[in-house]
């Protein structure tokens, strides 16, 4: 068993990267992910890679642009204003099939909102990254052990479908410390040769063109078609979600990361209490893990969704159960993170045949109404 360390979150994505064969890093320091970056300034130089701080986040993911075009496995982080700015470029990616990892360390918005831990991207990541019809892979951990276990998968799974990969983290994550067994070291000269990669070849293989602009209609949406089937397969095969106590739940909580954390406490409080409630903790985004759903909604009577937003994954919660079984929402916003004592509220109230839909303080912008 490889050794633990105590590591912060957001350098544990660095380190992790960095053994995973990531040997280019363009960023630009944003807060709550500033670590990561400085972390990269630090130990890249020293495995022979190259570090640049951008001048701005627009040029940073147009540098992993071209990092990537040439075959290199690539990574960028930022935090939610900043990757809204990097939207153009993301989509530039997708629309060149290009394999990068991009880490969002979620922060309150929408602007420039707060720095304090947010969930609020999820639409972002999940269904519009950039324009065009186009997705990204999207991962959330919820410890810094599954960050930096994440991130491996993030590299082979871009490399595997040439599509870029968000790991979807928040400021609690990237900021907490806890014990790491980091992976062992990838050899770099023994990751799969890209074949489409515009590097040097000594005139044995016609040029390689990376490009995301097509003028012909028609070979634009034959482009985008098969750009889809294989959209199609990911959803089949790499949707990842664990299950806890949900074999005989009767409330099924569904939440993703730092919620996760407080929605297993508030499950294991409300089995002591003789309420049988359960969670199902998404690991993928997208694809959503909507098989692992599916299995589990002839035996719940109603899901809840835990969320530092509005809510906004529970939409897909509820396209999954597809109005079979009631799906109610729980959350905070703007950077206050639920307590597990506030869930337990929420699922007894659900438990009891509430429907909920709202955050704390809505009955004080509504007049008491729900």
């Amino acid at each position: 068993m490889a050794e633990k360390v105590l590591m912060k979150g957001n350098e544990a994505l660095a380190e992790a990267a960095l053994r995973a064969g990531c040997r280019y890093f363009f960023g630009y320091p944003i807060t709550p992910q500033t670590e990561l970056a400085a972390y990269m300034a630090k130990r890249m130089p020293k495995v022979g890679g190259i570090y640049l701080q951008a001048e701005s986040e627009v040029a940073a993911i147009n540098m992993v642009y071209g990092a990537s075009a040439a075959g290199a496995r690539v990574m960028t982080s930022s935090s939610s204003p900043g990757v809204s700015l990097k939207g153009e470029g993301i989509s530039y990616m997708i629309g060149a099939d290009l394999p990068a990892v991009i880490i969002n360390v979620q922060r309150g918005g929408p602007g420039l909102g707060g720095i304090q831990p947010s969930q609020a991207d999820y639409w972002m990541a999940t269904r519009a990254p950039g324009h065009g019809d186009g997705h990204v892979v999207v991962f959330a951990p919820s410890t810094v052990q599954e960050m930096s276990d994440l991130v491996a998968s993030a590299f082979d799974l871009g490399d595997k479908y040439r599509v870029p990969v968000m790991i979807l983290a928040d400021g609690m994550l990237g900021q907490m410390m806890e014990p790491v067994a980091l992976p062992e070291p990838t050899d770099v000269q023994s990751l799969p040769e890209k074949a489409w990669a515009t590097n040097g070849h000594g005139g044995k293989r016609p040029h390689n063109i990376v490009n995301s602009l097509y003028l012909v209609a028609q070979q634009l949406e034959d482009t985008v078609v098969e750009r889809s089937l294989r959209y199609s397969r990911i959803k089949e095969e790499e949707q990842i979600a664990e299950a806890y106590l949900t074999e005989d739940a009767e409330i099924v909580l569904v939440a993703y990361g730092a919620a996760a954390r407080i929605s297993r406490s508030a499950v294991a409080k409300a089995r002591e209490m003789g309420i049988k409630a359960g969670l199902i903790r998404p690991i993928t985004l997208w694809p959503f893990p909507v098989n692992t759903i599916d299995t589990i909604v002839p035996v719940a009577k109603a899901f809840l969704t835990v969320e530092l937003s509005m809510g906004q994954m529970v939409e897909d919660v509820r396209l999954a159960v597809n109005g079979r079984r009631p799906v109610s929402f729980f959350g905070h916003t703007g950077g206050i993170i639920p307590t597990p004592d506030e869930v337990l509220t929420a699922i007894q109230r659900v438990a009891s045949g509430e429907q909920l839909d709202l955050v704390p303080y809505q009955s004080k912008l509504t007049g008491g109404a729900r």
